[in-house]
């Protein structure tokens, strides 16, 4: 590094320790993101890394401890900056990500960039009331399941003596299956899924993640964990500070990045330790379940005994 770009490394990293210091945050932002516009294009590699690096602390301390619309706007108009500026796909992706997380939590609709949109889909949809500029997004595919049930009962009810008045409801159960036909990839598994013997586990019971404890990272903690330390859903290095959630078999997260995957996966990301749903009949089954266990574990237990008295 030259020198300037040597006294460039040590401003980052002084704004890095700021960004720590809630009254100097959004401060510390606006800086980060002037020295992104005037050196970033031309800084050597390593000092693009450490940008990068900067950049996406940022993002983990809007996740883990601000919620000020102020500081995320701040965040906002860093992470857009940057992604225009990146080479590197992975670190676009992981800019584009932050983008949607803030305008998500700053009640903003839309959230890809027009090239990765989809051509057919390049058109706004009424949400409360108003038009909006993005394209709807793609219903979840449990949704897809139920109205694909309806639309097939819908043309059923109209091929067998529908009245002619009722094109809409025609052009629209068409509509639900031609988007089926063409996401069959992602529903056909979950379907299966729905069929098997064994469920698939429900969102855990936000009574259960509420009550999950919540515990800050201390310099003593990490000195045990060492400085590779991170929280093993977003992928983030853990500093001092950080809000650090609980399961009950031990592994943390940060309380963020904790919710929305027990929404989709209800288990520990690292010993897939499941929590308790609100589904009462997935846990009576799930009891069913331990007790027809228990009955395996005995009868073979009780063959094995058998086959040593006869040897």
């Amino acid at each position: 590094m030259t020198t300037n770009e040597n006294e460039l490394k040590k401003r980052l990293e002084e704004l890095q320790k700021q960004l720590a210091k809630k009254q100097m945050f959004e401060g510390s932002v606006s800086t980060i993101r002037s020295l992104v516009q005037q050196h970033y294009s031309s800084a050597s590699p390593s000092l693009q890394q450490l940008f990068y690096s900067v950049i996406s602390r940022v993002a983990t301390i809007l996740k883990t401890r601000y919620t000020s619309p102020g500081f995320w706007n701040a965040g906002l108009t860093l992470f857009q900056e940057a992604e225009q500026l990146v080479s590197n796909a992975s670190e676009r992706k992981h800019l584009q990500g932050c983008i949607t997380q803030a305008r998500e939590h700053l009640g903003e609709v839309g959230n890809l960039s027009e090239e990765l949109r989809p051509s057919h889909n390049r058109r706004g949809y009424l949400f409360e009331g108003h038009l909006t500029v993005d394209p709807e997004p793609p219903q979840p595919d449990w949704l897809l399941q139920s109205n694909l049930l309806t639309a097939t009962a819908l043309l059923g009810g109209e091929s067998s003596g529908g009245e002619a008045g009722s094109v809409n409801t025609l052009e629209g159960a068409a509509n639900l299956i031609e988007e089926l036909v063409n996401r069959l990839d992602d529903i056909v598994p979950e379907i299966l899924d729905n069929d098997a013997a064994v469920p698939r586990a429900p969102p855990a019971s936000k009574q259960v993640v509420a009550k999950l404890p919540v515990t800050t990272v201390t310099e003593e903690v990490l000195s045990k964990l060492g400085k590779d330390a991170v929280c093993s859903i977003c992928q983030e290095n853990l500093v001092a500070n950080d809000k650090m959630q609980e399961l009950p078999c031990k592994h943390t997260f940060h309380p963020p990045c904790l919710k929305p995957w027990l929404d989709v996966h209800n288990s520990c990301p690292i010993c897939r330790h499941e929590l308790q749903t609100d589904d009462h009949a997935y846990e009576s089954w799930k009891e069913r379940e331990k007790e027809a266990e228990e009955e395996r574990k005995g009868a073979a237990n009780a063959v094995r005994g058998g086959e040593y008295m006869y040897v």
